[in-house]
């Protein structure tokens, strides 16, 4: 018998052994020889390439898959790396034995990385096993990644940047149609989850060998025993002794059901995570009163990476109707977030990038979503950063002419939003502060400053949509011939208005500055300034620059100004 044969044999009597083994029967992880022995029966299966030897294995193999499995909620030991060894061997030999991977894939998500997601060997060997079998998991098991992606959210978010390099390349695999709007505010709310991890470690012990759906069921003993306390003596949990601690009073109920929302395995849809409840405002306050753990500080700045390529994906492989769907989300978010300033600030950059890059690509979108953007073009004045995100989206209602020349109703309806925004500014100085009384005066400078900033916006917008569409000429000579007769306006903004009502007086000149930039043939006589760094000389007339035929008005050779043409 040949060296290869006998060892063979030694692992296969191991694994024979273990099932009999009264000490390993249960528990199949506590013996460290069988991890051993199985992979290298595994890599034994592989180098010989025999189906016989695979079809002898398989049942031993099998059985201490199930016997593991069986054997989660009582085992003190990690099955996570044994039950990975046994998964790639389905995965590399299922067509052999006629196994379907799928039902184990998610047997071992759901009963063992629900409890072992905290284990840092664990989780590398999870995600390291994700990205070898990339190929054959989207292709055989398209939606097992996409079902599970709060389970490996909650994976690196425990983790941190440790495992980042991993998980950016397995990340690709959990979007799909199914997961892709979902998974934006999971990964947005992602330092709340990390938040959200430490009150269950806190209050139920280590993560690890603990799985978090159950908490509910735990708990709920605890809550009858509230219950019939207060219906015998009538004192609550909260009427605690006088020398509890404060920290204690404050404890959030890990049974919330917001809770187990921000904490849950398995996509379920998008579901309302309202920023207004008691268990959301225990933990914002929670985080921001205390200093900033190690994980929370890594989360904190991985989550803008983890945007950045869920939004590449997107515009390369989503189509429109999702990235359209999307839109409103971003919008509904981009005041509601972890109250970190670099976090808010580096998020919201990457929302704005966003939209304002899917608006270029598809105009149509603004017509499409035009309730939504007048919604928050409504909301300007309610906190400085959506007065930042209306006056980006006047200047995408502007730079795209409200969607298209096709869409002249949705341009007509947005142009009225900006009117009557523009318009409450003028019949109320008080709403601008422009009367408004403040003690200190840097905020009251700060706050006509912002607010000034969005009315040239909307000056902006409103011109560009009167030259887009020309039918709204006549209203948007009005409307800022109001604001260059007011004496209430801003400097800047009465400025801005005259300048455009001067252009309006040339249409050549203000079709080439307030045009359409894109989508359109250009007309004649007006320039297309993204090819102004080779084309635009000072003091030549925009006639000439159209190419039009006639008697030239100047002394000089054109050829002379522009050497290259002919």
């Amino acid at each position: 018998m040949s060296q290869r044969e006998r060892g063979w044999d030694f692992h296969l009597r191991t694994l024979s052994h273990s099932s009999r083994d009264s000490n390993t029967a249960n528990d199949p992880a506590s013996d460290p020889s069988l991890l051993h022995s199985v992979k290298k029966l595994h890599d034994l299966c592989k180098a010989e390439n025999s189906d016989d030897l695979v079809a002898r294995v398989y049942p031993q193999i099998n059985k201490i898959f199930q016997r593991a499995v069986a054997s989660l909620s009582q085992s003190r030991t990690s099955n996570g790396l044994l039950l990975l060894v046994i998964l790639q061997f389905y995965l590399d030999f299922g067509e052999v034995v006629l196994h379907d991977a799928d039902p184990s894939l998610r047997t071992f998500f759901r009963s063992c990385l629900s409890r072992e997601f905290a284990d840092p060997v664990v989780a590398e060997a999870t995600l390291e096993f994700l990205i070898s079998n990339k190929k054959k998991l989207l292709t055989s098991f398209p939606n097992l990644l996409p079902q599970f992606f709060p389970l490996l959210l909650k994976l690196i978010a425990w983790n941190g940047e440790r495992l980042e390099k991993l998980f950016l390349k397995a990340f690709p695999g959990l979007i799909s149609p199914g997961s892709f709007l979902p998974l934006f505010p999971s990964l947005v709310d992602l330092p709340i989850s990390v938040v959200a991890l430490e009150k269950v470690e806190k209050s139920s012990g280590p993560l690890i060998g603990s799985n978090i759906a159950s908490i509910q069921k735990n708990t709920a003993p605890k809550m009858l025993l509230a219950l019939m306390d207060e219906a015998y003596t009538g004192s609550t949990i909260e009427d605690g002794g006088g020398d509890s601690e404060s920290e204690e009073s404050g404890a959030i109920d890990v049974a919330d059901p917001l809770f187990l929302e921000l904490l849950k395995d398995e996509n379920d849809g998008i579901a309302e995570r309202p920023w207004s409840s008691p268990v959301m405002a225990q933990l914002l306050q929670s985080a921001v009163n205390t200093l900033y753990s190690d994980r929370l500080k890594a989360v904190l700045s991985m989550t803008p990476r983890l945007l950045d390529v869920y939004f590449s994906i997107s515009l390369h492989d989503m189509n429109d109707s999702l990235i359209c769907a999307l839109i409103p989300i971003l919008m509904s978010r981009f005041a509601t977030m972890f109250p970190d300033k670099i976090f808010s600030y580096e998020v919201r950059k990457r929302l704005l990038e966003f939209m304002l890059s899917t608006f270029q690509r598809s105009p149509n979108f603004i017509a499409l979503l035009k309730k939504p953007i007048m919604d928050r073009v409504g909301e300007a004045y309610d906190s400085p950063d959506k007065t930042e995100l209306a006056l980006q989206l006047c200047w995408a209602i502007g730079e795209h002419g409200g969607g298209g020349g096709s869409h002249k109703d949705e341009a007509r309806e947005l142009f009225e939003s900006l009117e009557l925004l523009l318009y409450e500014n003028l019949s109320s100085r008080s709403r601008l502060g422009m009367t408004h009384d403040v003690s200190l005066g840097s905020d009251k400078d700060t706050y006509r400053s912002s607010q000034s900033r969005l009315l040239c916006f909307v000056v902006t917008a409103i011109a560009k949509l009167a030259t887009h569409h020309r039918e709204l000429l006549p209203r948007a000579r009005v409307s800022l011939g109001k604001v260059a007769r007011s004496r209430n306006s801003d400097a800047r903004v009465w400025r801005r208005a005259c300048d455009f009502l001067g252009l309006m007086n040339d249409p050549a000149i203000c079709s080439s500055i307030l045009g359409p930039s894109h989508g359109t043939a250009q007309k004649v006589g007006s320039i297309n300034w993204n090819e102004g760094a080779t084309k635009m000389v000072a003091h030549i007339p925009f006639y000439v620059l159209g190419e039009q035929e006639g008697p030239p008005f100047h002394d000089f050779s054109f050829t002379d100004v522009l050497p290259g043409r002919r």
